[in-house]
């Protein structure tokens, strides 16, 4: 008997996801393994993803939430015109286009975005409303008069 592993969907899961929507969600789209990227629990219910996008501005990129699932992608623009008539030898850092998908859990949010240093952080809270949080219910008896 052989078993099924999941293990691959966590690298593009975050939060408490429901396994049988991560299922049927995920598949091709993503551009490999560019850009890299690390996801992290920094908190109970905090988590941020980071993307190595080194050579990209902030205006190159692009971060959108639909149906819960987090894109990020980044379209480079036209490289500068190289200055005094100076010509690129060897392109070894890459500058194509991407776009990573994320599902996200229910009730999982972006909270934020930063480009620093050639990495962008998304940064993400689970904010589960009070109206779906479990609640006790006490029970009574009847005594028998």
């Amino acid at each position: 008997m052989t078993g099924i592993d999941f293990s691959p969907l966590n690298r593009s899961c975050i939060g408490f996801e429901r396994l049988a929507r991560a299922a049927k969600t995920a598949g091709p789209g993503d551009s490999g393994a560019f850009p890299p990227y690390d996801i992290v629990k920094t908190g109970s219910d905090a988590y941020a993803v980071t993307l190595a996008v080194a050579g990209f501005d902030a205006a190159d990129l692009d971060i959108e939430v639909n149906d819960a699932v987090l894109t990020i992608t980044g379209r480079k623009q036209a490289d500068a015109p190289s200055s005094e008539g100076a010509a690129v030898l060897y392109r070894g850092i890459a500058q194509r286009d991407f776009m990573r998908r994320f599902h996200l859990a229910d009730h999982v949010k972006v909270s934020g975005a930063a480009l620093s240093n050639g990495l962008l952080t998304v940064t993400l809270a689970r904010e589960v409303p009070k109206a779906v949080t479990p609640r006790t219910v006490p029970i009574t008896t009847a005594r028998a008069a």
